[in-house]
């Protein structure tokens, strides 16, 4: 007696699961790609809107103020304010911002990535780095380490400027 037997065979199988690699090794580096421009994004927003945080506290304060002292001022959120390290990286950047000279009448803002691509391309969160001061011009560069700007001449090096 023979039994009807209903089914995939083994190579039906294995032949789903190949193509299915397949499309996966083409759809995965799209997505990271993807993923590591929405975190260059957000990091640039974010160095936007504290420059603008930096403004109004400098009107309030007769200087330039810390993240910390931005977030108590209520012109940042805490997501912003905290991202100061890899375990508290917003969107995959830590960020610094800090009054420069001795009376703090400069600032300089930075955004890293927390795992850059020439460290680990799977793993990145970005691939520029950036930075902006008091002029509200933000700069950036390919490597692990933000632009600098010279706390006495406010020559920014090691970057170049976003064009938008």
């Amino acid at each position: 007696m023979k039994t009807n037997q209903k089914g995939f065979s083994l190579i039906e199988l294995l032949i789903v699961v190949v193509i299915i690699g397949i499309i996966a090794a083409i759809a995965i580096p799209n997505l990271l790609a993807s993923r590591r421009a929405a975190n260059e994004s957000s990091a640039v927003a974010s160095l936007r809107t504290l420059t603008g945080a930096q403004a109004t506290y400098k009107v309030s304060n007769t200087n330039f103020g810390t993240l910390p002292l931005l977030n108590t001022a209520g012109l940042i959120d805490v997501s912003l304010s905290a991202a100061t390290t890899v375990a508290t990286a917003k969107s995959g950047y830590v960020y610094t911002a800090a009054a420069v000279g001795a009376t703090g009448n400069y600032w300089d803002g930075s955004a890293v990535p927390s795992a850059h691509t020439s460290v680990s391309t799977l793993g990145a969160t970005g691939n520029r780095s950036f930075y902006t001061n008091e002029s509200g011009v933000l700069y950036f560069n390919t490597t692990a380490t933000a632009p600098l700007g010279n706390g006495t001449t406010r020559v920014v090096t090691l970057g170049a400027p976003i064009n938008n």
